[in-house]
């Protein structure tokens, strides 16, 4: 319409005037409708940069040995594999729809599988829904629970899609941070070793308190926080009235004899819990995106209308497979058979190599409980070179891996982007690295160090 009245009015004038005309029309035409409209949602503000974009992309740029990104890069078990290939050349009808809500074959192992861990009688169509990987149920789960101004406690340094989540929930975030004791001189730090303050922890607590997010085994610390500890936690969110979300794709990547607790599985907490889990980590295949939430109806029920008006549904042959992956672990479970033992057991062997391999340069990594990650101490390189590159207010971590990324090719992930803000700057002398690596990417590691070691040398 606008072009046709405009076509019309310089129709009628002479030609300069219409040349002028035409340009100062078209200008007021383009500011008006430019600045009428706003195309971001408000959601979005604030949450648009991210730093995994540019180090992923300076790994590559500078061909460094990724030791950031936190996927395996090594095939699952063959029988997850086996599983998959099931699921492709069997029934032709697993290429159409399934329930919405979940595979029906997933949904009952899911049940059973984890309900004797929790202790409780889950019902697939009421207590489990499959989503698109944990993120998906992350996400979901905010959108269901969260409302405006609603509260959210976050335990720091924490998995960093919790902050952004909550914000586009129209959530407010309140952040809680581990604090790691000190070590004695010559002695590595260890995830046990970053604690909650229970006073601090109780503070934040108010009458705005929605939820309050857990994950365990942390990433990026590696911390698997002990029963005591949950027990702290499922105290205030029962006295407080307040949900818990907790995130334990890493349940399985537990060491050193360290034993996961479900906060679900504690007296008073099935009633209040959301406990979310990844197929992606349990059977080494991240680009499944097979994820679920497990809880009681009352809760999950909202999540299925959230899901029901997004994704409505997740790819049924994935699910297939992973049905398949749990029937065969719930007969091999607990026994040296099984994947669930195996695999940490290969894991705690690579997280011991890095550890050893890193610390021959100077850095210092905590010893990490579970989970895919550790975070390595930068803090002699600070004092040695403070004033590496970078943007003036950066913090000093991002700087480092992007200077390590340049001028030694290994690639890891600034600590700081897993903190509040205000928090970084304390936080800013650790880098995250993931030891979940097939050998030859060790290996590759390896001589990207030892070369270092021999730039050290006086």
């Amino acid at each position: 319409m606008f072009r046709n009245v405009a076509a019309i009015s310089l129709h009628l004038i002479g030609p300069l005037q219409r040349k002028k005309a035409g340009t100062s029309l078209t200008r007021c035409l383009h500011q008006t409708l430019t600045m009428a409209t706003r195309l971001q949602a408000r959601r979005l503000d604030g949450i648009d940069h991210n730093p995994w974009v540019e180090c992923t992309k300076m790994a590559s740029e500078y061909d460094a040995v990724n030791l950031g990104q936190g996927f395996p890069d090594f095939p699952p078990p063959d029988f997850a594999l086996q599983a998959f290939q099931l699921a492709l050349s069997s029934d032709f009808m697993l290429n159409q729809y399934t329930k919405a809500f979940g595979y029906p074959p997933l949904t009952k192992i899911l049940a059973s599988f984890f309900g004797k861990l929790l202790g409780q009688e889950i019902d697939p169509l009421k207590n489990v829904l499959v989503t698109v990987g944990a993120y998906g149920a992350l996400f979901t789960a905010f959108q269901a629970l969260v409302d405006e101004g609603d509260e959210v406690i976050i335990i720091e340094p924490f998995f960093d899609c919790y902050e952004p989540m909550t914000l586009m929930a129209g959530g407010h975030p309140v952040f809680v941070t581990l604090k790691p004791s000190p070590t004695q001189d010559g002695e590595l730090d260890s995830a046990s070793n970053w604690q909650l303050d229970p006073t601090e922890l109780a503070s934040k607590f108010t009458s705005r308190t929605k939820a309050l997010i857990l994950n365990t085994p942390n990433n990026p610390v590696g911390k698997v926080f002990s029963k005591a500890e949950l027990e702290l936690v499922a105290n205030l969110c029962q006295q407080h009235d307040v949900i818990c979300i907790t995130d334990e794709v890493y349940q399985w990547l537990v060491y050193d004899g360290y034993q996961h607790t479900s906060i679900a599985s504690l007296p008073g907490m099935w009633e209040r819990t959301l406990t979310i889990g990844s197929a992606g980590k349990s059977f080494s295949a991240t680009g499944w995106k097979v994820g679920w939430v497990l809880g009681p109806d009352s809760l999950v029920k909202h999540l299925r209308t959230v899901h029901q008006n997004s994704i409505y549904h997740c790819p049924t042959q994935g699910q297939a497979a992973v049905a398949q992956s749990f029937q065969h672990e719930q007969l091999h479970f607990g026994q040296p058979s099984s994947y669930f033992v195996q695999f940490p057991q290969a894991m705690q062997r690579c997280r011991d190599h890095m550890i050893r391999s890193l610390q021959s340069v100077g850095l210092k990594p905590v010893i990490p409980q579970g989970s895919y990650f550790f975070i390595a101490d930068i803090s002699d390189f600070k004092k040695k070179m403070p004033d590496l590159p970078g943007d003036k207010d950066e913090p000093y971590d991002r700087r480092f891996v992007k200077w390590m990324i340049k001028n030694k090719g290994l690639a890891a992930i600034p600590t700081s982007i897993f903190y509040s803000r205000p928090h970084q700057k304390h936080f800013d002398h650790y880098i995250r690295f993931c030891f979940v690596k097939d050998e030859s990417t060790l290996q590759a590691m390896d001589e990207k160090l030892q070369k270092w070691k021999e730039e050290l040398r006086p």
